[in-house]
């Protein structure tokens, strides 16, 4: 073929992703400039006075109120303050932490380390666990094995994380003391030992919703006519689940981005109950405190990693199944 034409038929087919990915991040920022107003105005709206939680029980001149609400633009109406805060936030600056007097970019990369360690953990001991179990479950429906998973996944579905996170620390950390109580160790295998327990927590509930998708997709493979066939033809089962298993991969891999996006916010049961001091903690803390731009910067934090998370699922996707690559990518 004459490498020009070679190269549109290239171009040409490269053109849907490139439309879906810039229809995909026009949307995000979009979504971020809305997010960032909405939380902006619903923490300024929200019972309690910034100058009343830094001062304390101590008197104050009206001079040092005055002070204090001129230093962080309280004086100034409420749309001024959020321009100042965006026009910051454009280039890099988020401004600093009221509650902890340190710019807001420092305090999150203080903590970010704990929680993304936490949500890896427990991400991969919820899929390490529910795609082997559920493939399993199908493979053998009905039997002995499905109906302990199935146990298992209506527990892991209805037991709210704090309940398990308290019973596992009665469990393995007061009944038998095997991990620590609390905190987050001292770094390496100290660290990855106080984060056993609190990515278990975490890995029931979402190792129970991959757990049913993947028996609910092998299920549905595993009736197919190509199974049948291939079956009839002598191919061993093991290769046939196999095959399977990579036509069942969308419904999975949908799952485990669902699982994922959960666990970037979901954080802050377990860090609470096992006082880690992570982006679940630092989120709360200051939501109580009304420290804003701490708020605003993990709030947008949050929504892009969970947009960054949908678009990979996407992408994933056009890898996986060449129907999807072969009709384009819809935008």
């Amino acid at each position: 073929m004459d490498p020009i034409a070679l190269r549109r038929a290239r171009a040409r087919r490269h053109r849907p992703l490139g439309r879906m990915l810039a229809v995909r991040v026009l949307g995000v920022l979009g979504i971020l400039l809305v997010l960032s107003i909405v939380v902006f105005a619903m923490l300024h709206l929200a019972p309690g006075d910034l100058v009343k939680n830094l001062l304390g029980n101590r008197p104050a001149s009206p001079e040092a109120i005055a002070a204090i609400r001129a230093r962080y633009h309280l004086d100034e109406p409420m749309p001024v303050q959020y321009l100042q805060w965006l026009g910051g936030a454009l280039s890099g600056d988020f401004g600093e932490s009221i509650r902890l007097q340190t710019p807001v970019v420092e305090a999150i990369a203080d903590r970010v380390g704990i929680t993304l360690a936490l949500a890896g953990l427990a991400f991969v001991l919820a899929l390490a666990v529910a795609i082997p179990l559920g493939v399993q479950s199908a493979v053998h429906a009905g039997g002995l094995l499905d109906r302990a998973a199935s146990a298992l996944g209506i527990v892991g579905l209805s037991a709210p994380t704090f309940a398990v996170g308290l019973l596992l620390l009665y469990a393995f950390a007061y009944y038998l003391p095997v991990f620590p109580v609390y905190g987050a160790g001292d770094g390496g295998l100290d660290t990855l030992h106080h984060l056993v327990l609190p990515a278990a927590t975490l890995a029931l509930g979402l190792g129970a919703i991959v757990l049913k998708l993947t028996r609910a997709a092998m299920l549905r493979e595993l009736d197919a006519d190509y199974v049948t066939a291939a079956r009839a033809r002598g191919i061993s089962d093991a290769t046939t689940h196999r095959i399977a298993l990579r036509n069942a991969a969308i419904p999975i891999v949908t799952g485990a981005s669902l699982v994922l996006t959960f666990l970037v916010g979901g954080t802050v049961l377990a860090e609470t109950t096992y006082a880690l001091p992570g982006l679940g903690t630092l989120l709360q803390d200051s939501v109580l405190y009304k420290d804003l731009p701490v708020v605003q910067a993990l709030t947008l934090l949050v929504a892009a990693v969970i947009a960054v998370i949908a678009l990979l699922a996407d992408l994933v996707y056009l890898l996986l199944d060449p129907r999807v690559r072969a009709k384009g990518v819809s935008v």
